[in-house]
């Protein structure tokens, strides 16, 4: 897979998309990312790529034409699946959307900054819409970084033990089970005994009954109760 990043501060992506599982899914040449300045492609010599908005306001507005300039060039050498913009007021990501895109080829992720980006661009590149929550960052930098690194270690291969993340919380609309490890007393608190049964049947009934009751208490709003 290939993921372009569009962004004013391509270096906010440095940090999180060079280490972890994400380096790993890099080393191994399952996960392109590229990071793009959008000042490459800014309209004058000083690097202008925002401008006042229309009809006035506090806040500046990403220009069309760098942007313009910035998808069709990228888009030249990459045919993309979906052109994404990070914004606030996109549909609320959750694991059936990573899921879907996981599954694509090649993405472009448009960051946007300051008040955002002329909304011609949406209306005529933009394939989707996605915000990682309900507040408002200082730029969609960090939910490019939220984004990637959801999508990458789902491709086959980056994850040691590929079964883990059929088990991660969301994947059936439950909160994953709790977790243990060594030692099994440790100052009188005592793992569950089903995890040391050695019957994997009981393991796997727990772990859902574990499930349904931690989504139950936690988020309702997961649960089909009528289904």
């Amino acid at each position: 897979m290939r993921i372009d990043i569009l962004s004013v501060l391509p270096e906010l992506l440095e940090s999180p998309l060079n280490h972890s599982i994400m380096k790993r899914a890099k080393d191994k040449g399952l996960l392109e990312v590229h990071t793009h300045g959008l000042r490459t492609w800014a309209v004058n010599k000083y690097g202008q790529v925002d401008d006042y908005q229309f009809g006035g306001g506090a806040g500046m507005v990403m220009m069309c034409e760098p942007l313009v300039n910035a998808i069709e060039s990228l888009s030249a050498g990459t045919t993309y699946d979906e052109v994404i913009y990070l914004t606030p007021d996109g549909e609320r990501l959750n694991q059936r959307i990573v899921n879907q895109l996981s599954l694509k080829q090649n993405l472009l992720m448009i960051c946007g900054h300051y008040k955002g980006i002329d909304d011609r661009v949406r209306e005529h590149f933009v394939t989707r819409e996605i915000s990682i929550g309900d507040y408002v960052l200082s730029g969609g930098e960090l939910a490019a970084a939220v984004l990637t690194d959801a999508i990458g270690r789902l491709l086959p291969g980056v994850l040691n033990d590929e079964t883990s993340a059929l088990f991660d919380s969301f994947q059936d609309d439950l909160l994953a089970p709790p977790v243990y490890t060594r030692p099994a007393d440790f100052r009188g608190w005592k793992v569950p005994e089903v995890l040391l049964s050695g019957d994997p049947k009981k393991v796997d009934e727990w772990r859902h009954e574990q499930s349904l009751s931690r989504t139950r208490t936690r988020r309702p709003d997961l649960l089909d109760e009528d289904a």
